[in-house]
C-alpha cells in the first residue's frame, strides 16, 4: 500500500530522508526543533525559517492521514504544538515576509508559526529579530 504523505514528500520535492521518514519522521523533527527552541535557540534567522518550514508541512500532509498510527501521530502533533505555543510570542508581521504570506495565504490564527518568534532567543537570532 501507498503512503500518501511520502507520496506528497517527494511529489514537493522534499530531501530524500524527509521523504523516507513520512509523518513520523516529520512529527520527530518537529518535536527535536521544539526542544532546541525551549532551551533558546541558538542558530540563525534562515535556520529558524527552515525549522517553521517542517511545521509547515506537517500542516500540508495531515489531511492526508488516514491510517490508525498516523492519526496518533497526528496527536503527539497537537501535544508538541501546545508547548511550542508556550514557548513563542506573536510577531506583528509574517517572518518570510509579507509578500510571502499573502500569496500563500497564511494567516496567523492557522499559520501560527510563521508569526511567532521564540521568547528565548541565541545572540545570532536575537540581532536578526530585534526589529520583528
Amino acid at each position: 500500500m501507498k503512503d500518501a504523505i511520502r507520496e506528497y514528500l517527494k511529489n514537493k520535492g522534499c530531501a530524500e530522508h524527509i521523504v523516507k521518514g513520512g509523518l513520523q519522521g516529520l512529527v520527530e523533527m518537529w518535536e527535536t526543533i521544539v526542544t532546541e527552541i525551549s532551551h533558546g535557540y541558538d542558530l540563525t534567522f534562515e535556520d529558524y525559517l527552515g525549522d517553521m518550514d517542517t511545521r509547515q508541512l506537517l500542516e500540508e500532509v495531515k489531511p492526508l492521514a488516514t491510517t490508525a498510527a498516523h492519526k496518533s501521530l497526528i496527536r503527539k502533533l497537537g501535544r508538541i504544538d501546545a508547548i511550542m505555543r508556550t514557548l513563542v510570542e506573536s510577531t506583528q508581521q509574517a517572518l518570510p515576509g509579507e509578500h510571502i504570506a499573502q500569496e500563500q495565504n497564511w494567516i496567523p490564527a492557522r499559520h501560527w508559526w510563521y508569526f511567532s518568534k521564540p521568547k528565548y532567543l541565541g545572540p545570532d537570532l536575537r540581532e536578526e529579530m530585534e526589529n520583528l
